[in-house]
Formats: structure tokens, C-alpha cells, sequence
């Protein structure tokens, strides 16, 4: 399996921990952040402004996504320009549609005709895919977020749809391929298989970065260490009946 670094697609983490992006930022494998509003809100954030521009100040150096909240269509684009003064590297993250299910491409367009570098997120179908391909600016940058894991969630395998999504935005030189939402350090490679640009991953999987090329018999061997351990620790104990005692 080749090193992470080999690779072209870039890895994002995604999470709202402050602490835990401050010490991501210090990995030079981390090539942006990712943030959700059930993130945030996980992470305790009472102040989502305050937040914000406490994180970019920290990470200056690197892309951040911050999500409007707003439902309508004109309050997401009041939202989402104010977010895009926050910082040039920022990213506005605006969902695919609404609660409603009504789509947001019309705002899409309006904003990336004004400059505004996006992060469509919450896309599941390549019908999606395709109608924001088709009013996204070619000469904004922006990304678009798949949901891949969420998709394999249902059953459905992501790779094809993920390589079908690439060949969509291909003519969108600016825009950018995002697989969100993955389980497992593997999904990096089949992001990369796929020709995604980014994935982003959260926290506990990146974790398991350190993983990658570990001989499969140590870590077999770990693993019946850790089961003995606990058994012992817990002072788990099974009465026998063995074929000896009994004579």
C-alpha cells in the first residue's frame, strides 16, 4: 500500500474540537479543516462567531469551512457573505438544499458570481452533483462535498459514483471533489482511486493514520494481548471441568 504522502488527494480534518485542530494544524499531512453546525455544537461552542474567528485566527495558514445556518434563501446569503469576510481562506458552506428540500442552486450561482469560494455540502445523488457543476463560476474556486460514507451507509458502493462525480466537475477547472463522511483510514485511498481532490476525516479516524504499513502479525498479536489483559484486569474467571480432574 503507498504512503499517505504519495497520494493526490488532500486530507481535511473534520471536527470543531479546538484544541484537537490547533495540534492537527501542526501535521503537515493536514491540508485543510472542515467544520458542521452539529460539530460546533457538539463541541460545546456557544458563541459560533466568536468561535470562528478564534479558529482562523489560530489556523491562518490553511482552508476552513463554516456553515450558514439560516433556512430562505436570502438570509443564507446574508450569512454567507458575512462568513466570507472572516478570512480569504475561508470557505462558505452551504447545503445542497434546504429543510424543505428546495434547492439552493439558484444562491449558489449568485454567490460564486460574486467571488464567494464555496463548500456545497450534504450532496448524496449525481443529479446533485450535476446541477452544481452547472451554476458554479469557472473562475471561483469551490469545493463539493459527497457524502460517500453516509452513501455506503445505505449499502451502496461509493467509488463509482465518486469517479462519475470527478468526471462531472472536470469541466469546473476551480472546483474541487470532496469525499466526506468517511469510516475508516481506507476511504482515503479509495478517495484517491476515485480522483477525489480532498477528504476530509474526522478526528478518531485520523488517529489512525500511524496504522498505515503495520505488520498484520503484531497487530494480531496486540490484539490477543489487549483481549488477555483485560480478561485479567477484570478478573474474569470460568469454572472447568476437565477430563483429568474427574479421574
Amino acid at each position: 500500500m503507498p504512503a499517505i504522502e504519495s497520494l493526490k488527494v488532500k486530507i481535511f480534518a473534520d471536527g470543531a474540537d479546538f484544541e484537537s485542530m490547533k495540534k492537527l494544524a501542526q501535521n503537515p499531512l493536514i491540508k485543510g479543516f472542515t467544520t458542521n453546525p452539529s460539530l460546533v455544537k457538539k463541541a460545546g461552542v456557544t458563541d459560533y462567531v466568536a468561535y470562528a474567528k478564534q479558529v482562523i485566527a489560530a489556523i491562518p495558514d490553511r482552508p476552513i469551512s463554516f456553515e450558514v445556518f439560516a433556512d430562505d434563501l436570502p438570509s443564507m446569503e446574508a450569512q454567507a457573505l458575512e462568513i466570507a469576510t472572516w478570512g480569504e481562506h475561508v470557505n462558505v458552506k452551504i447545503p445542497v438544499m434546504n429543510t424543505k428540500g428546495e434547492t439552493t442552486a439558484p444562491l449558489l450561482k449568485s454567490l460564486a458570481e460574486q467571488g464567494v469560494e464555496l463548500n456545497v455540502t450534504a450532496l448524496f445523488t449525481l443529479e446533485q452533483v450535476e446541477e452544481v457543476a452547472a451554476v458554479l463560476s469557472p473562475d471561483t474556486p469551490a469545493i463539493v462535498s459527497v457524502f460517500a460514507g453516509r452513501i455506503a451507509d445505505s449499502g451502496i458502493d461509493p467509488v463509482p459514483m465518486m469517479a462519475e462525480a470527478a468526471r462531472i466537475l472536470a469541466h469546473k477547472p476551480k472546483a474541487e471533489l470532496l469525499w466526506a463522511s468517511p469510516r475508516e483510514i481506507l476511504n482515503i485511498y479509495h478517495a484517491d482511486e476515485a480522483g477525489c481532490h480532498i477528504i476530509t476525516v474526522s478526528h478518531d479516524v485520523l488517529a489512525k493514520l500511524d496504522l498505515i504499513g503495520k505488520d498484520l502479525f503484531e497487530y494480531s498479536l496486540e490484539t490477543v494481548r489487549t483481549f488477555y489483559k483485560d480478561a485479567t484486569a477484570a478478573g474474569f474467571t470460568i469454572p472447568t471441568r476437565r477430563a483429568d480432574a474427574a479421574e
